[in-house]
């Protein structure tokens, strides 16, 4: 991509540092600790900042919805988030560099075989509150109930419900420890991770963020820094298409 401008500079890192909003709650994504970060969003946010030629800041949560908070009020200046309507008001996504997935965990007598099977009336599904699959779930389901805990499985244990929703990866290590408990065959949803700001920032900010993500997924960075936290290269997200929501403009010619 082109020389980044100053005006993008100052746009997106005011402060003279890049704040990135760290989401510590998602395994997939990053782990370490607060002081010590690591993970595909922490390499995103170094490249992000050498490119713009400034430090970066963490800013580490351990929620999505906190996440999400920071980068809202302010005091963050881009995010590592799914792609949901609900956050879109406030954030300007790029395309996704990631693509996971949300599943479902029951009782392993449960009645329940197929992620159709979930959404029926008396069914309750313990979800992290705030995260990409309970703003998924509490739009789309049409009888079964969400219930909201700090962890979802936390809440499907301790009250014991019907079903827990979550990603993938943390949620079949959570079935391994838990000889009572099987995952559903199938998803029920995708989550589409991508990097966000505010929409406050200019058009040109937006597509700088744009088009490094599309870069940064082609040249083979995001599978990189995925490989170097033990997680399958595979999750990368395709290029984005002319009509893939936020695409570069180059790509929606």
């Amino acid at each position: 991509m082109g020389i980044t401008t100053a005006a993008v500079t100052e746009d997106l890192a005011p402060t003279g540092a890049l704040r990135a909003s760290i989401n510590l709650g998602n395994p997939v994504l990053a782990q370490g600790t607060p002081s010590a970060p690591a993970g595909v969003t922490v390499d995103l946010a170094r490249e992000i900042g050498a490119r713009l030629g400034v430090p970066v800041e963490f800013v580490c949560f351990d929620a999505a919805r906190k996440s999400y908070e920071a980068m809202a009020t302010g005091r963050a200046d881009i995010c590592f988030l799914a792609v949901e309507p609900a956050r879109e008001a406030e954030v300007a996504f790029t395309a996704p560099y990631v693509v996971i997935e949300g599943v479902y965990a029951v009782p392993r007598d449960s009645d329940l075989s197929a992620v159709a099977d979930v959404d029926r009336p008396g069914v309750r599904i313990g979800v992290k509150r705030g995260s990409a699959y309970d703003l998924f779930l509490s739009r789309t389901l049409r009888h079964a109930t969400v219930v909201r805990g700090e962890e979802g499985v936390d809440a499907f244990r301790a009250d014991g419900l019907e079903a827990a929703a979550g990603i993938r990866q943390p949620m079949a290590a959570f079935v391994a420890e838990h000889r009572e408990v099987r995952l559903i065959d199938g998803r029920f949803m995708e989550i589409r991770q991508a990097v966000g700001t505010t929409r406050a920032r200019r058009p040109e900010t937006v597509r700088f963020l744009r088009e490094l993500v599309e870069e940064l997924k082609s040249g083979g960075f995001v599978a990189e820094a995925l490989r170097r936290a033990d997680q399958s290269p595979d999750l990368v997200a395709p290029p984005a298409s002319p009509d893939t929501p936020g695409a570069p403009r180059q790509a929606r010619r």
